[in-house]
Order: C-alpha cells, then structure tokens, then sequence
C-alpha cells in the first residue's frame, strides 16, 4: 500500500510538472507573438489566432523559467533530504486563462513534514534555493543578451510599427492607455549596458516580454526577489533569521513588513483622488490597512494606531510630493504575507551561530536580493 501511495504521489508531482510546462509554452507563445492563442468573435464563436510552430515556439520561454523555478525547488529539496527532513517533491502550479494574459504558473512550492530543529537547518534549506535559482539564471540572462535579434524583429511581432521605422517608440507608445512594460532592477541595467554587443539591439522595456529568454530571466529575478524579501517565513526571512536570531528577527520582521506596505501604497489616497470616488476609496484602503495590520499586532488598538498613522501619512505625502507613487500590485502580496503566510519565525531549539562562512553567504543573499528587486516590475500604462 505504501509503495502505491508513493507512485501516485510521484505521477501527481509529474502531472503538475506537465501540466505547468504546457501553460507556460502557451503562455510563452502568447508573448512572443504579441497575440493570444483564442479569441472570442461578437457572434460567440472561438477563433485559434497562433499556429501549431508559434506555439511550439514557447518552449524557448516555457524551458528556461521552469528551469530556473526547478533550481530553485529543488535546492531547497536536496538540502532539507541531506539534514533528513521530511519534504515533498516540488509543487508546480500551473496558471494560464486562454483569454487573459498570464505568465503560465504561479511558481511551485515544497511543503517541509518535519520539524527543523537548528538555526543553521533553517538557513541552509532557505539559502539553498535562491542561491540554485539565481546560479540558473546568470547564465540564462547571459545567453539572452548576447544573442539578441535585430532590432527590425520587433516588426515580425509588431507588423503596424514597420511605417515608423526604427524611430516607432516615439510614436506608438503616446497615450495609448493600454501599454505593458517590464520595470527594472540592478542586474538588469548591467546586463543591458555591459552584456548587450550593442545597446541598439536591446529591446524597449514595453517589448521586452516578446523576447523568451529575457523574459523568463526577468521572472526569474522577480521570484528570486520577492522569495529573498526578509519577512516571515519566506527564504528571505530564513536566512535573516539564521544571522540575527529569534528575538532580533522577530523586532524586525514588522518594520520590514510595515515599510513594504508603506512602499505599495503611496499615490493609492491623496487629493488627487476624484471627489466622488473618495468615500468608497478611502473606506476601502482604510479596511485594507487594517486587515494586514490587525494580524501582525497584539491588539486592535495598535492596528488601528498604524491604519491611522499609515494612512495620515499616505494622504500628506500625497500633497506635498503629488505624483510619489508606490507599486500597488505589491498590496496583493502584503495581504497573502499578512493574512497566510505570516510575517514572524518559529524558533528553533538550537540558536548557535551561524559559521563565518555561512554569514557571508547570507549577506551575499541580500546582495542577490538588491540586485534582483524590480520596485515597479510590472507597469500598465
């Protein structure tokens, strides 16, 4: 019976993989075509836009993200095997709507069954899986920059742009109300200004996911960051931990979390808000507030001293720098933090310090996470 149950788990574990692997090739030839696969026609019927070739196409996107997010699982897989910890095999998720634009998975994730039982445990398997991730996509980037396309390529995927020339971003981006760009992070302005052959061949940040292999290492640094973030029991609140303890971690983890809420919403309330849009505005991003800090605070009372406080100062900042903005996608993630995944550690019942050798590595995680981290990574215009 046991040797059933593990068969099924392993084709599970498969099936996901599968699975993930076909919407991310769909949604990768989605991207590189600039079109989707379907569309719905005013009499209901359902028209297939992309050939069989552009859907194959999407492997060159599909291979390296799952790739790279496959490094990063199973970093953390192989180090918590090697400390003899129970865990599963990587959970991918697939993710794609055949009528919306989608990125084709949500990631995967482990799930870990036993407890860890060392400070060092948790910073090995935490460090584990940016570190493999990150290595994946160096190279990945690399490759992607060194081996880009004329720029005339951009006509093969935008055919309307050809009558503007090479000169089209000047034109077809003017308040077009309906534009996507990739934002930007450290390593990405490195390898645009130092990697690229020739700056002319680097693609205008709207073009940018047209491209697999910058696209898939674009998001890959955006996981890589968003999981290296030094909250709760993310990889980033791991390695943290591990460096700093229980107890420092624990003061700490709040303000980390209480300045990225702060980030996210700056530009959402101020007097720029349309007068007939403030009351259901304002009540919800209060009720917001409130939501994410009631859980991360002993008492109602001091979750509503932050609402306030966050809030009073959203509003002033609003009107002394108007146009200051924040990222409010980052708003989504906050409540998942907040409300799911937590933002405090357990500890763990051997706090020795970490080796030299160790906490060097840990600072070289945060150095990863800086280089990595899109403020804005994705921008609707």
């Amino acid at each position: 019976m046991r040797g059933s149950s593990t068969v099924k788990n392993y084709t599970f574990h498969l099936f996901l993989f599968c699975l993930a692997l076909v919407t991310t090739t769909l949604a990768g030839a989605e991207w590189m075509a600039a079109k989707p696969l379907l569309v719905v026609t005013t009499q209901w019927r359902i028209i297939r836009l992309l050939t069989d070739q552009q859907v194959l196409n999407g492997l060159y996107y599909s291979l390296p993200f799952l790739g790279v997010l496959t490094a990063h699982e199973f970093g953390h897989y192989f180090t918590a095997r090697y400390y003899r910890i129970r865990v599963t095999l990587p959970y991918y998720i697939p993710f794609w709507f055949p009528l919306l634009p989608t990125i084709g998975t949500m990631g995967a994730v482990i799930k870990i069954k036993d407890r860890i039982f060392s400070k060092k445990e948790f910073f090995d398997v935490g460090i584990a899986g940016p570190l493999a991730g990150f290595i994946v996509a160096i190279p990945l980037l690399w490759y992607g920059f060194t081996h880009l396309p004329a720029p005339e390529h951009i006509f093969t995927i935008h055919p309307e742009y050809k009558k503007y020339g090479l000169d089209y971003a000047s034109k077809v981006y003017q308040d077009t109300g309906n534009s996507t760009a990739l934002g930007k992070n450290l390593l990405f302005i490195f390898f645009e200004k130092f990697v690229a052959p020739d700056p002319v061949l680097v693609p205008n940040h709207y073009e940018l996911m047209h491209y697999p292999y910058l696209f898939a290492g674009f998001l890959s640094l955006f996981f890589t960051a968003m999981n290296l973030l030094p909250i709760g029991q993310l990889d980033g609140g791991h390695i943290l931990y591990g460096l700093i303890g229980f107890r420092n971690f624990n003061r700490i983890s709040p303000i980390f979390f209480i300045i990225f809420i702060f980030y996210a919403g700056l530009g959402i309330v101020g007097p720029h808000t349309p007068p007939d849009e403030r009351y259901w505005q304002f009540s919800l991003y209060a009720a917001y507030l409130y939501v994410v800090f009631e859980k991360i605070t002993p008492n109602t009372q001091l979750a509503l001293m932050l609402t306030a406080t966050m809030f009073c100062l959203h509003m002033g900042l609003a009107f002394v720098f108007p146009g200051t903005k924040g990222y409010p996608g980052w708003l989504v993630f906050g409540l998942l933090l907040s409300r799911l995944l937590g933002i405090f550690h357990p500890p763990a019942p051997d706090e020795a310090p970490l080796s030299t050798g160790r906490k060097v590595l840990g600072w070289f995680a945060v150095l990863i996470f800086l280089l990595s981290f899109s403020p804005a990574p994705f921008l609707y215009e």
